[in-house]
């Protein structure tokens, strides 16, 4: 975990993942890779580092990340839900408009030049 002064967090699977999204977004936001799987340990870490902080789940519409999301829903009720659509199954694959009006609905904010198409 890197910055404790960033308000937002978004919790992505992979790097791959998290350099696309981190080249989308034009606000300061930490983004953390769960690296595929999370154990309890880091999850008990995570959930005392988020406290108080906004934080986003963008995982790959597939079994990995549905079983992800699936276990931040039961631990981290209180966090907002981010879908791509299914049809490009991963983050670090979607197209960056796609992920740039993914991450705009959610009210965080992204260069320009992704929203054009």
């Amino acid at each position: 975990m890197l910055d404790s002064n960033t308000e937002k967090i978004i919790i992505v699977e992979g790097t791959s993942d998290k350099r696309k999204v981190k080249s989308i977004i034009k606000e300061p936001i930490e983004i953390i890779c769960t690296n595929g799987t999370i154990s309890i340990s880091r999850l008990d870490e995570l959930v005392d580092y988020i406290s108080g902080k906004e934080v986003y789940i963008l995982v790959d519409a597939d079994d990995a990340g549905e079983k992800l999301r699936r276990q931040f829903i039961r631990e981290l009720p209180e966090v907002e839900h981010l879908y791509i659509d299914k049809m490009y199954r991963e983050v670090a694959s979607a197209p960056e408009h796609h992920l740039a009006t993914v991450l705009l609905a959610a009210n965080i904010d992204v260069h320009t030049e992704y929203l054009e198409s």
